[in-house]
Parts: C-alpha cells; structure tokens; sequence
C-alpha cells in the first residue's frame, strides 16, 4: 500500500473541500445571513487540513487498484465529515450523527432526510444540502479529475471505483479529457435546466436548488412539500430532466460527436426509456380507476417514475397513498435504478440485462449442451470478467440488503417501512413507503439503525467494493 499517495490525494480533496465550501459562504453574504461564518470557519478548517496533508510530497506516485478504491472511499468519508460541520454548529441539526446522515445523503444523492421542516433552513443552508448533489453526483474524484491530475494512466483506478455501473470506459483516450467532457455534459445540462426553470417563473433561487438536485439524482427539496407547490410545466421539466440524467453520459457524448447511430443503438438506453414509458402508462391506469382523469394521473406518475427510476426522490403526489398494484411497481424499479454511467444508482438496467442473457445462455445449454453461445451487449461480447463481476455484485448486493433488513428491524417498526427504508437507501433514491414515504422521513430511526443506513448509502453510491475494501485487512498490507 502506497500510503504517501494516498495522504496526498486526501490532502487535495480537503482542498476542494475548501473550495466548495465558498459558494453556500456567498449565498448566505448575498441573502445577509450569519450563518456565512460557519461555512468559513468550516472552510479555515479545510484550508489547514489540506496543507498538513498536501505537504506529504510522495517519492512513488504510482498506484494500483486497492490504493484507487481506498482514496475513493476515504475521501467520500471524509468529505461528508467535513460537510456536516455547517449544518451541526449552526444548530440547525444538533445531533452530529443526524448531520452526517443528512450531508452523506447529499453527496451519495441520496435524498433521505432526517429533517421534519426544511424550510426552517436558511439560504445558505439549503443551497448547501442541494450542492451536495450537485458534487456527489458526477463524483468527487471525477471532478478533480477534470481540473488536476493526479498520476498519470492510474487515474483509472479512481474513475472505476467512483463510475456506477458494471464497467467504465475512457470516452477519449486521455482519462483527463474524457473526465472533462463528463462534466461538460454534467455542468451544461444543469444550467440548461436552470434556464428553463426561471423562464416559468420560478425564483432564481429555487431553480438553481432543484436543478442541482436533478442533475445529481439526489432530490433535496427546498420546501416540505419537494415539487408539489409549483406549477405543471415546472414539473413536467424536472421530469425530462430527472429521466435525461439518468441515462448514460456516453449516450450524450455520442450525440454531440454526431454518432447518432451508435447513441440510439444503446440497448441500455432503449430498455431504460421503455420501462419507463411502461411503468409510467401502467401506474396511470391504475390509479385512473381510484379516480381523477388519466392526464393528470398521467402527469403525476410520469414524475414519480422517473423519480423513483433516476433515485432522485423529488415528489409531486403522496405516492404512498396509491394503490398496491402502483407502490409495489415502484418498489420494483427502485431496484431496477438507472443506467450505467449516470447519475442514478440502483443496480442499474445493464446488469439486469446481463442477467437475462446470462439466464437464456444457461438455458440454451441445458437444451444443446455442445453449443457455444457467446453473450453479447450492443454487437460486443462481454468479457468473462464484466459477467463474473456483475453475478458477485448481485450475491453482495443482496447479502448486505438482508443484513440491513435484519439489524434496521430491530426498531420494530412496520416491515414495509423497514424494507423500503433500507432499499430507499441502498439504491441512493430517498423516499420509501409507510413511514419513510413522501410525507415521512429518517428521524425516527435509531442510531444503531441510522449507522447502517449510513453504510447503505456510502456502499450503494460507491458500487459496494470499494466500501468493503477498507474492512479487508490484506489491502493495508505495505508492497
């Protein structure tokens, strides 16, 4: 273990730190708020941290894989340390533990709240659970990725461990370059969004907060009420915005790149849209026969489809009050999640789908036992390693969803709430149902509990392995 580089990498991440603390530092300036001196003292902080870390100069700025997933995951620890600082000394959320609930539920675009009435929160405070999205979304690593290097061709190492989805890929051949053009992408469709917001009338204020929230996925809202108080036309651009950051990033690279062909061949991407266009159509009959007229249910369920979908978490409607045939829809693509490469979490459609060719293959054998069927995902074979990781994520990923089942249980709270709070976590979408619904919320949980939703959300945003890396003793081991 190389750990020079890791101290320096930190070193510049509690930089970053620093760095991002300055925006929600103007926006309470801007608005006269004293609550700016917290997010100053918290970048002081930040500022020394960096430079007793950053003066760990590394002899060997190599590294390999086990140094990649460990800087990814200590740096998502303690970028949430640092970011729950604003929110526990200004008294907002006295509780240390509920602030970094609150702040990791940010960076991992989570959207899970431990907070009763948000809207007691100042300017600054709200605009900095909202950049956490925003930061978390892309990823931290991603971004420093853009602006610094770190260490030449090992930067890949990071990207792997911090990109959801069952692999990742350079767009261009330099990692740097193809780092920048995500955020590109990421930064010119959120102001894209903002734009559009604030045309329909709603304050600047609000637009850039929602915004920040779709393009992350995460969906902190800025009232008790997430979306429901704006207007229709409001919703209806979350809503295509919601479903557009959830799709792979490559797909929006191919379009700019004028690779039209290759971009609408994505059989991700197809599959993704259909679900949603299923589930949306399905979920607005269903709740047609409860009442109301089927645009408007239509309206309400396209939103909550692709919120749930994307594991954005923003609400328009009680969804927890619909009908068992709608809730338990939902419940199923909260698992289902986005595509690879997004913004969304959740397992993700291009692992569901390795499954189903991996399913057919197997059976295929079992009828012609001598033939040889090679799997393949958009004309290309999957390489033996992409099947054998994805098979080892879904046993992980279900081992650690019943553990957490297990020990969250012990609050004796409904099965429903218990279930749907750990997949609401794990799968980084925020709302669940029963008590965690729209209308609910995380505080009633207890400690041992809000740890353990804590883990969930940390793993679910970080694809599991590199979370569990750091419980390995072997990785620790010096070279």
């Amino acid at each position: 273990m190389n750990y020079a580089i890791i101290f320096y990498t930190l070193g510049v991440v509690i930089d970053f730190s620093a760095a991002f603390m300055i925006p929600p530092f103007l926006v309470a300036v801007l608005y006269g708020e004293t609550d700016a001196k917290y997010f100053l003292l918290c970048f002081a902080i930040c500022v020394v941290l960096g430079i007793f870390l950053g003066g760990i100069k590394p002899e060997n700025k190599k590294f390999y894989a086990r140094e990649g997933y460990v800087m990814v995951s200590l740096s998502w620890i303690i970028i949430s340390l640092i970011g729950a600082l604003p929110f526990y000394l200004s008294g907002y959320i006295p509780s240390y533990l509920d602030a970094m609930f609150e702040t990791i539920s940010g960076f991992t675009t989570t959207g899970a709240t431990i907070l009763t009435d948000v809207e007691v929160l100042s300017h600054g405070m709200l605009f900095w659970r909202s950049f956490t999205h925003w930061i978390g979304g892309m990823g931290v690593l991603v971004f420093i990725l853009a602006i610094l290097p770190l260490a030449g061709g090992e930067n890949m190492h990071l990207m792997k461990a911090e990109s959801p989805g069952p692999s990742v890929g350079k767009l261009v051949p330099k990692l740097r370059k193809s780092a920048f053009y995500l955020y590109a992408i990421y930064f010119s469709m959120t102001v894209i969004e903002v734009i559009l917001l604030t045309l329909n009338k709603m304050p600047v204020f609000d637009a850039v907060c929602i915004s920040m929230g779709t393009a992350g996925t995460g969906g902190f809202g800025i009232k008790n009420t997430s979306m429901a108080g704006y207007t229709g036309t409001a919703q209806t651009i979350v809503t295509i915005f919601m479903l557009l950051f959830g799709v792979n990033f490559s797909f929006f690279f191919l379009i700019l790149m004028r690779k039209f062909r290759e971009a609408f061949k994505m059989t991700e991407v197809r599959c993704y849209l259909a679900i949603f266009a299923i589930v949306s159509l399905l979920i607005s009959i269903n709740i047609t026969f409860e009442g109301g007229s089927f645009i408007s249910n239509f309206h309400a369920s396209a939103f909550a489809v692709s919120s749930i979908m994307t594991t954005t978490g923003f609400s328009t409607v009680d969804f927890n009050q619909w009908p068992e045939f709608s809730r338990t829809l939902l419940v199923i693509i909260m698992f289902s999640g986005a595509c690879a490469g997004s913004t969304g979490g959740g397992i993700k459609i291009s692992r569901f789908l390795i499954y189903i060719k991996s399913a057919a293959k197997e059976m295929a054998s079992l009828i012609h036992p001598r033939s040889v069927k090679v799997i393949k995902f958009d004309g290309k074979p999957v390489e033996r390693n992409v099947l054998r990781s994805a098979t080892v994520f879904l046993i992980t990923y279900f081992f650690l969803y019943t553990v957490s089942v297990v020990i969250v249980s012990l609050d004796n709270f409904d099965l429903i709430t218990t279930f749907t709070a750990v997949a609401a976590t794990f799968n980084n979408i925020g709302p669940g149902l029963e008590l965690v619904g729209p209308s609910g919320n995380f505080a009633m949980f207890s400690p041992l509990s809000k740890v353990v939703l804590i883990f969930d959300m940390l793993a679910g945003r970080l694809e599991i392995f590199p979370l569990l890396l750091l419980f390995t003793p072997s990785v620790w081991k010096k070279y």
